[in-house]
């Protein structure tokens, strides 16, 4: 076995990172691990051992020539054992093992979602652990599930080939000898074979990967549109060509080794011992010595099949699937396990009226960056007050609102509200004092009130009267019920990049905070729904804090104070009127954008 399948990259091992998961599913289910452990015994040593025992007593009997009438009794013996055991297993595999798999798939999925959750939005900001992340996440369903069937399968065959085993050792010792010590001398060639295909597994992944992209982008609606008016679908199928062109030439790399290897393997664990020596030492004791009879020479034949079979599977195969799945549970180990930056406070935030929000001295670079995206900014923002941020794109205006809700932490310098600084408190309760829209919002395929209370517990008139402040207008056949997307719904309702908008604006209106963050609430609106918009928020939210950000500055306009920001750092502050007396930066965006509107008139 070489060393990627032997160690992780943390330096735990294969064989650790197994009974890890095996601990974490015993920990789950006991009952599940001790059923699903001897199902793999039930599924593998009855057959095995008819194939031994049975068959040697009927010969046995048949030899003897004496009650041949015993052989019926070894018959039924037979049939009665194949059929409880296939009866078992059917049971357990249809009545508990699937079910009971599904509920330890959701409780495992549950804790990595649960994690997931508390990750910090830095963490995506490092490539090698998100990576890991997504892998995690993908691998959850299947890898970690499915890895519970390998260790089922390795235990059975571990059972079977000590009982097999010792039934030999009470034939003849040496019998077992000339089985096993040949694969035993040739066992590094089973490990040689094993590392070239796990290595030959590693790369396939690697390459079906790029195979895979291509194939997703004809047929995920997200490209479709680029796909289908421009000239790109060439290129496309040159690049898809390429990938699967690559997978076989991966494939001719190794096949020379591992077949030569293999035939190798085969004619010393297979020719030499199984169908040459072996044959000459029972031949031998049977003729000559007289100490075997012919139910011993089929019996030795067949668990010499059943002992090599085994000791090929267990050697060859299951080290390279099980070192391949034992880094999916290093990767979900290391996930589980990761510690973030940022952390809950000992103090719980209470949700009511707004108070200051003062900023010192804050400052913030984001990961891997040599350039600070924040600089020294300080500001006071007074209860009830309305402020915008603007400025181009890149200044740090979203960055900014990002460290308010901590879902960064900044570098330097502090955040209170209230005189507390907003690291001092739970996450939750901190978050809660806030509605947030981002530029990037998301619907979900759920209800309609749903996604706009964002919660299970739904006020229906409260809904309503959101989605009216929001400008949102388009017919609900079942009202808040109506279903969105049509993930789950064949008729669910499809929203316009607008109409969608102003479901995720309804959530600032409906959630029962003291602070709102509309980072570009109007980017998808046309003007006359950018102007009832600010008319709405104006009205509606007078008795909260409202932070906002945008590249329209129209929106600005009825802002109490607005901020200029260039290179992370505020330049300019004032009201509108303020800052057009001062003829800068802000003067200059605003009646560029002006002008524009006057010249599409």
């Amino acid at each position: 076995m070489n060393k990627k399948m032997q160690r992780a990259e943390n330096g735990h091992s294969s064989f650790s990172s197994i009974l890890y998961f095996i601990s974490l599913m015993y920990k789950a289910s006991p009952l599940f691990v001790i059923l699903d452990l001897s199902y793999g015994v039930l599924e593998i040593l009855p057959t095995q051992l008819i194939s031994v025992l049975g068959i040697k007593y009927i010969i046995d009997v048949m030899t003897s020539g004496e009650r041949l009438y015993r052989i019926s009794y070894g018959i039924i013996a037979i049939c009665i054992i194949t059929v409880a055991t296939k009866t078992l297993a059917y049971l357990y595999r249809e009545f508990y093992f699937n079910p009971q798999r599904e509920k330890l798939g959701y409780k495992f999925n549950r804790a990595l979602y649960e994690k997931a959750r508390s990750l910090d939005l830095e963490s995506y900001d490092n490539p090698r652990f998100y990576n890991s992340f997504i892998l995690t996440i993908e691998a959850s369903s299947d890898g970690i599930q499915n890895l519970m069937f390998f260790v089922r399968r390795v235990f059975g065959q571990v059972i079977s080939l000590i009982t097999i085993a010792t039934v030999i050792l009470t034939i003849d010792p040496v019998c077992l000898a000339i089985i096993i010590v040949p694969i035993l001398l040739f066992y590094p060639i089973s490990g040689k074979l094993a590392s070239l295909r796990f290595e030959r597994r590693i790369e396939n992944n690697k390459l079906h990967r790029r195979a895979d992209y291509f194939q997703r982008i004809f047929y995920l609606q997200d490209y479709a549109k680029e796909v289908r008016m421009n000239g790109i679908t060439p290129i496309l199928l040159e690049r898809y060509n390429e990938a699967a062109d690559d997978i076989i030439d991966n494939h001719r790399k190794y096949i020379s080794k591992i077949i030569s290897l293999g035939f190798l393997q085969e004619f010393g664990t297979q020719i030499i011992s199984i169908l040459f020596f072996l044959p000459l030492y029972i031949g031998y004791m049977i003729l000559v010595k007289k100490t075997l009879g012919a139910g011993d020479f089929v019996a030795t034949f067949n668990a010499a099949a059943s002992i090599a079979g085994t000791l090929n599977f267990l050697i060859t195969m299951a080290p390279a699937i099980l070192g391949e799945r034992a880094k999916t549970i290093e990767k979900y180990r290391e996930f589980m396990k990761a510690d973030f930056k940022i952390k809950d406070g000992e103090q719980v935030a209470k949700c009511e009226k707004p108070k200051d929000i003062k900023i010192e001295n804050l400052s913030f670079t984001y990961p891997g960056n040599d350039h600070p995206t924040l600089n020294n900014i300080s500001l006071e923002i007074k209860p009830y007050e309305k402020v915008a941020f603007v400025g181009y794109n890149g200044a740090g205006k979203t960055t900014l609102t990002n460290l308010l809700l901590r879902l960064y932490d900044a570098t330097d310098g502090s955040i209170k509200i209230d005189g507390t600084d907003i690291r001092d408190v739970t996450l939750d309760s901190h978050r809660d004092r806030f509605a947030a829209v981002f530029q990037d919002f998301q619907t979900f395929s759920c209800t309609v009130g749903e996604n706009v209370a964002l919660s299970d517990k739904i006020d229906e008139e409260k809904v309503f009267e959101s989605l009216k402040h929001s400008g949102f207008s388009k017919p609900l056949k079942n009202g808040v019920d109506t279903e969105l997307l049509r993930e789950f719904d064949d008729e669910g309702v499809m929203l316009s990049g607008g109409e969608a908008q102003k479901v995720a604006i309804a959530r600032a209106f409906y959630k029962n905070c003291p602070y709102i963050i509309l980072d570009e609430p109007s980017a998808n609106l046309d003007p006359v729904a950018e102007y009832n918009l600010n008319q709405a928020m104006l009205e509606v939210a007078h008795n909260k804090t409202v932070i906002f950000i945008s590249h329209r500055l129209s929106t600005t306009v009825n802002a109490d104070k607005i901020y200029v920001m260039e290179n992370g750092s505020i330049i300019e502050s004032g009201s509108h009127n303020e800052l057009m007396k001062q003829n800068g930066t802000y003067a200059y965006m605003f009646n560029l954008q002006a002008e524009k509107y006057k010249t599409e008139k």
